[in-house]
């Protein structure tokens, strides 16, 4: 009988396939119909020789790069043991899916404006389903590389236990350090372990207390499963991104030149998804390769088109590069040192 694990491989590995064939067939296509409908000839042949050379482009990338990279990781684990801080497959579709893809989107709208000669003959939108696609195969690859690491039977430990696991280290290391700072005074460290004496020592600001439920329906509603919460997060996190390829389907936008940078942008955008989840760097990667670049693109869009972009989004930009710079790199300086100025 074949194992679940067997089972879970292959159906991974052809999810993960299909998200990274399936945009880029759908992306030429559509270059393909507009190429067919500006050139306004009846045959059909130019049509079938792009989509011919769209499936000997997946075939050709799926046999040399594709299937011999995760053979090879399949069966040498030690060497994607060795690879720290990226990921190859999903360098591997942002490379060879996203990059062509974006790139024909670009070339739709560009072999329109050659055959009308006129931007006001151009289509009132541009089609949302080949961008749309490619953000969400990225997605769906990202979700299973990080669900290989999780069963997906079985409950995951629950909350309560993480929580008391948690408080009880919190505990300790309290414990720990007043004993270090007494000098191993048995007195005062017995005093230490009296109740809610490890939130009076503790440095950290005070806040609200978050609730627990140890039963009814309450228990039941409040529970937490990170395979769950995977899904959610996954998607919150491009919707700055998906935000940014949207507005470049408007008219205004598409019908001049601000159509490159806004793909350009959001595809440097799409680089940090290569980078692991827990990869140090990717808090400013994030604020270098969207957050900041965001903000001069969605600031020159409202200047020069108006309120295309939500101003919502540019504050969310600007907030966040300005706290991360302030909270990281401005705090560790003399004059914004609470701590070193009240002791000047």
């Amino acid at each position: 009988m074949i194992s679940g694990k067997i089972i879970k491989l292959v159906v991974f590995e052809l999810l993960e396939f299909a998200a990274f064939s399936t945009p880029t067939l759908v992306t030429m296509e559509q270059f393909a119909t507009a190429y067919h409908r500006a050139k306004n000839i009846s045959e059909r042949t130019r049509y079938w020789l792009i989509i011919s050379c769209s499936i000997a482009y997946v075939a050709v990338v799926t046999l040399l790069i594709w299937v011999p990279v995760k053979v090879l990781f399949y069966k040498k684990h030690h060497l994607y043991k060795k690879i720290t801080g990226w990921r190859p497959v999903l360098m591997m579709c942002v490379v060879l899916t996203t990059l062509p893809s974006f790139s024909f989107s670009i070339a739709v709208t560009e072999v329109q404006k050659n055959n009308n000669g006129s931007i006001d003959l151009l289509p009132d939108s541009l089609p949302d389903l080949p961008v749309s696609l490619v953000l969400l195969s990225l997605i769906v690859v990202d979700i299973l590389e990080k669900l290989r690491t999780y069963p997906l039977r079985g409950q995951e430990k629950s909350n309560e236990d993480r929580h008391i696991h948690t408080t009880s280290l919190q505990q300790i290391k309290t414990v720990a350090e007043q004993v270090g700072q007494n000098g191993g005074n048995p007195g005062l460290s017995q005093a230490a372990k009296a109740p809610g004496m490890s939130q009076l020592s503790s440095d950290g600001p005070v806040g609200s207390q978050e609730p627990s439920f140890d039963s009814g329906i309450l228990r039941t509603i409040s529970r937490r499963d990170d395979r769950a919460e995977l899904f959610l997060w996954s998607f919150l996190r491009w919707s700055d991104t998906i935000e940014m390829v949207r507005v470049a389907g408007h008219p205004a936008v598409y019908k001049s030149g601000w159509l490159y940078p806004v793909y350009i942008f959001s595809y440097l955008s799409v680089l940090r998804i290569v980078f692991t989840p827990q990869n140090p760097l990717l808090n400013s990667l994030a604020i270098l390769l969207q957050d900041l670049p965001f903000v001069f693109v969605r600031f020159s869009l409202i200047v020069a088109l108006g309120t295309i972009t939500p101003i919502l989004g540019l504050c969310k930009n600007v907030l966040v590069t300005l706290s991360y710079v302030y909270f990281n790199y401005l705090t560790r300086l003399r004059p914004f040192s609470s701590f070193e100025t009240s002791m000047s």
